[in-house]
């Protein structure tokens, strides 16, 4: 769906964003077509994504674990979970982090067996994931792999924007010296208990997500949001490369 926005530089909460006016009218590229761009984003389903793997690389390394955390209208309406066999084994480091071990996974379905449960939970949704880009690549690198197409599985479409608190995080609490997960949620109130797997990750991203969305820097339209969180996205991105040169 192709659609644009009215040009006057506020979005439906009345609030005007200096700066991206010219946007507004501009085509939204990488929403979920069948979702209405001027419609509340909290009121679209949204499937939260997490995912453990066996180390840091998608090209090389694999899926062991995958989280999602369905919701809409501001709270969870389903969880699902899955331990996969990467056939190969996990390295010491990110059982250091996750604790999931070679022996957890042993007897758990590969990847390519559950890909059509995952695809089928993720159909109709918004993509969503904290620190997107790390879920993402492993999520499409996986499906890869299984030589199967999902051709209306948004989620699992290169040119889809998938929603990452994390990249608001950044902008809403900017004073803070640790936008992780963990330390994110303790400041809004959010339990995660469980941190590291990816069912009680992908919930916690989720409920962080609604509530950082209650603050009024945020576009309250699903069009909007996308187009400001690639604006920030970017800008966070050449801020971190000045402070690395």
């Amino acid at each position: 769906m192709r659609t644009s926005t009215d040009n006057c530089g506020c979005f439906p909460t009345g609030r005007h964003y200096a700066g991206i006016a010219h946007l507004l009218r501009a085509i939204v590229r990488g929403l979920v077509e069948d979702l209405a761009q001027d419609g509340a984003w909290r009121d679209h389903p949204i499937a939260l994504i997490d995912v453990e793997t066996t180390g840091r690389d998608s090209s090389t390394d694999r899926v062991i674990e995958v989280g999602i955390a369905l919701g809409r209208g501001g709270v969870v309406v389903a969880r699902y979970n899955w331990l996969i066999n990467p056939g190969g084994p996990i390295s010491p480091e990110s059982t250091a982090v996750h604790g999931i071990k070679d022996e957890d996974v042993k007897d758990s379905p590969s990847f390519a067996e559950i890909a059509h449960e995952i695809a089928q939970a993720l159909a109709g949704t918004i993509p969503a994931a904290y620190n997107a880009g790390f879920d993402r690549a492993f999520m499409l690198a996986e499906f890869g792999r299984t030589g199967h197409a999902f051709p209306k599985n948004a989620a699992l479409t290169q040119g889809t924007e998938w929603i990452d608190p994390l990249v608001w995080a950044r902008e809403l609490q900017r004073e803070e010296k640790s936008r992780a997960l963990g330390d994110v949620a303790q400041r809004l109130g959010v339990a995660l208990e469980n941190a590291h797997r990816a069912s009680e990750d992908a919930e916690a991203a989720l409920l962080v997500l609604y509530k950082l969305g209650e603050d009024a820097r945020i576009p309250t339209s699903y069009g909007g949001l996308v187009q400001e969180q690639r604006r920030l996205g970017l800008a966070q991105a050449d801020e971190r490369r000045f402070w690395k040169s």
